[in-house]
């Protein structure tokens, strides 16, 4: 798997503010990478920093491993803040104007309008899109040229929940063809429903980074159940590792010691003749962990 961008000690600071300090980062190829947190946290001066667009007080960042050297922009789109368009053009007209501006042929515009599903308002001038229908012509623009990147900085903000499905969608099927995406949101069921991987940013810091299951997979927590649920409840409530249990339907939900694993719960039900069909580490929401750690 190759790297498609790296940074370390990334820092930008406006007069005493630190917006973001010394953030290691590593995004590899075909992620969807969601970068969460509040408004203020860093994320749109990281994507700033790492379009070039804001110069870094200190720090380096590498696109690709080096290997388009000068020609890196060119690889990566984006989307900062809200889409700019010339209302009363068509779709059709303000995309061969961002065709120019990137030197790319007209005949990659019928492409991205229908990866957008706009083909067919091709031809509408702008003031008549929804909401939803500019940010999906927002994304149209950024993929003229074919990037290996996309950067989306908070794509569903301001849309109804019509728009945010349409957008998320969206993202899952370009990045089925292979596009790695770099996505800044402050909603995290967004991120939960639709990134493969998440770093999560407060007041320019970085707190966590990795896959979203692993971060949401919570060791402490179990579902657990078996052929005679009394006999179960019985066992649990006499052994010291348990700390809390309670029921859900036909599964106990357990919580165990920090120092306990799983595999030990089972062995040690087995040895009292109690065997679980049902064992598993429950996952928390992104929004728990979240607020967990922030606080």
């Amino acid at each position: 798997m190759s790297t498609v961008l790296k940074s370390t000690s990334l820092t930008k600071h406006y007069g005493s503010i630190k917006a973001v300090e010394n953030l290691d980062l590593q995004i590899d190829k075909g992620q969807v990478f969601g970068i969460l947190g509040p408004n203020g946290s860093g994320k749109t001066t990281t994507l700033g920093m790492i379009l070039g667009v804001t110069h870094a007080k200190s720090g380096t960042f590498e696109w690709f491993e080096g290997k388009y050297g000068k020609n890196t922009r060119t690889k990566v789109g984006a989307i900062i803040e809200s889409p700019i368009f010339y209302p009363y053009m068509s779709a059709m007209g303000n995309l061969k104007i961002v065709a120019r501006i990137k030197k790319q042929d007209y005949s990659d515009i019928e492409r991205v309008l229908r990866i957008v599903e706009l083909w067919d308002r091709r031809n509408s001038p702008f003031r008549t899109y929804s909401l939803g229908m500019k940010q999906r012509l927002a994304i149209a623009a950024a993929l003229v040229g074919n990037p290996e990147a996309l950067i989306l900085d908070e794509p569903t903000n301001g849309l109804d929940p019509k728009g945010i499905a349409e957008i998320r969608e969206l993202i899952k099927r370009i990045s089925s063809e292979g596009v790695t995406i770099i996505l800044a949101s402050h909603l995290l069921d967004e991120v939960q429903k639709v990134c493969s991987h998440v770093m999560i940013m407060q007041k320019g810091h970085k707190l966590a980074q990795g896959k979203v299951e692993e971060i949401l997979r919570d060791k402490r927590i179990l579902e657990v159940k078996s052929t005679n649920i009394d006999e179960l409840m019985t066992e649990l409530k006499s052994n010291p590792n348990i700390l809390t249990f309670s029921k859900e339907s036909d599964k106990l939900i357990l919580e165990i010691n920090e120092n306990t694993t799983p595999s030990q719960i089972n062995e040690m039900l087995a040895k009292k003749g109690i065997y679980l069909s049902h064992l598993v580490t429950r996952e928390k929401s992104l929004e728990k962990f979240f607020l967990e750690i922030t606080n």
